[in-house]
């Protein structure tokens, strides 16, 4: 019960990243607030890049795969710029990361996880970590659609 719990909190807070998804243009991409670097693209790969890091290494997702371009780059290139490769990757990311929920044993919610990023925390608390993190970035996507150029 407590699994199932937990993969609907996350369906649910990812609908602030998914119902921008619906309206972003690849014209969006590209855009930014001065003097703030990243690019609604570069943010939008950001997400997915963190969702899948979490799947691997905190939830324990063996088979997932991921090279965190954003996090190895450290900073916007303008690379990201194509909105269905970038879109592509948001739905494996999302698929990838409420698969590796749905398994995680009810009572295994408070073992804990430990991570150079973050320290050491129960799943858990890094379960809130992934959620905030999709839904701060989501909330700057939002401003930028908004007000950006």
């Amino acid at each position: 019960m407590t699994t199932t719990l937990f993969t609907q909190a996350y369906s649910e807070a990812r609908t602030r990243l998914t119902t921008l998804l619906e309206i972003i243009t690849e014209i969006d991409l590209s855009k930014k607030i001065q003097p703030v670097p990243n690019s609604v693209g570069f943010l939008m790969r950001h997400i997915g890049d963190v969702e899948l890091l979490f799947a691997k290494n905190v939830f324990h997702g063996s088979e997932i795969h991921v090279v965190a371009k954003t996090l190895i780059d450290g900073e916007d290139t303008g690379a990201w710029t194509n909105l269905e490769e970038i879109n592509t990757y948001l739905q494996e990311a999302d698929h990838s990361l409420e698969e590796v929920l749905k398994n995680q044993p009810d009572d295994s919610w408070s073992e804990l996880i430990t991570t150079k990023e973050f320290g050491t925390k129960t799943k858990a608390e890094a379960f809130g970590r992934i959620i905030s993190h999709t839904a701060y970035h989501s909330g700057q996507i939002a401003l930028i659609l908004k007000y950006g150029k």
